[in-house]
């Protein structure tokens, strides 16, 4: 798991990530622009610029989270991002039907050959301030990263 970052293990009782229901982005490049639109419109109220440096890495993180949970988790069942107040972080939060924790893959196979992908899961443990895997209670999970804007 993330060995930098907090990972909290909790069961989540509302009906949110439930099997077969799905809500919001269901391809990485959707869930880039809703996380894109959310952050661009907390700009606008606070009147600020957008940190274009945070945003590519909340984009990233997005991205990474929806792309796992179509390789390795059987598909997204829900999908939510919200700037947190006073608008210095973004927390995005991706489920999905498999229960199966997250894992860093070696750089290399048995053979010595180097993989291929496996760097998703590290890049948002490296990004993300804190990330946190909650069961679901209908089955599958939900991953929640916390991305500084600043």
């Amino acid at each position: 798991m993330c060995e930098q970052h907090r990972t909290e293990f909790a069961l989540q009782l509302s009906g949110a990530g439930r099997r077969g229901v799905r809500s919001g982005p269901c391809k990485p490049a959707e869930a880039r622009r809703a996380v894109e639109r959310a952050v661009a419109a907390r700009c606008r109220a606070a009147d600020t610029p957008c940190d274009a440096d945070a945003l590519s890495d909340a984009l990233l993180v997005a991205s990474e989270l929806t792309t796992n949970a179509i390789l390795h988790g059987g598909g997204i069942t829900d999908f939510r991002v919200d700037v947190l107040e006073p608008g210095t972080d973004v927390r995005v939060s991706v489920c999905d039907r498999s229960a199966a924790l997250p894992v860093v893959s070696p750089p290399v196979d048995q053979q010595g050959r180097h993989r291929v992908g496996g760097h998703g899961w590290p890049i948002i443990c490296r990004l993300a301030h804190d990330v946190r895997v909650t069961d679901l209670p209908a089955g599958g999970k939900c991953i929640t990263a916390v991305v500084p804007l600043s």
